[in-house]
C-alpha cells in the first residue's frame, strides 16, 4: 500500500477479516474527534502488518511448493505439542474435571 494513501476503506479491506474490519469501523466511528487520527494510525499499522504477514506467507508457500528449503530459523516444537496433547487426552491438564 505504499503507492496509494491509506483510507478507511483500504484499511478495512487490508484487515482481511470481517471481525477485525468491524472492530476497526466501530472504533473509528466512536472515536472522539481528537482521537480519530490516533485510532486511524493504530489500525493502519495493524493493516500494514497484516498485509506483510500475508505476503510473507505467500512467499513461504511458493518456496515450499517449489520444494525449496524455507528461509529463516525454524524451531521444531512437534515434541512439545505432542506432549501437551497427551497430557490433555489423559486428563492431567491443570483444571481438568
Amino acid at each position: 500500500m505504499t503507492d496509494n494513501p491509506w483510507t478507511i476503506e483500504t484499511i478495512r479491506d487490508a484487515l482481511g477479516s470481517t471481525t477485525l474490519a468491524s472492530r476497526f469501523i466501530g472504533e473509528i466511528n466512536k472515536a472522539p474527534a481528537h482521537e480519530v487520527l490516533a485510532v486511524f494510525a493504530k489500525w493502519q499499522g495493524i493493516a500494514e502488518r497484516t498485509l506483510a504477514a500475508a505476503d510473507r506467507a505467500r512467499q513461504l508457500a511458493e518456496a515450499d511448493d517449489r520444494g525449496e528449503e524455507l528461509p529463516g530459523q525454524w524451531v521444531d516444537r512437534t515434541d512439545a505439542v505432542l506432549a501437551a496433547a497427551d497430557r490433555i487426552r489423559s486428563g492431567s491438564r491443570r483444571g481438568a474435571a
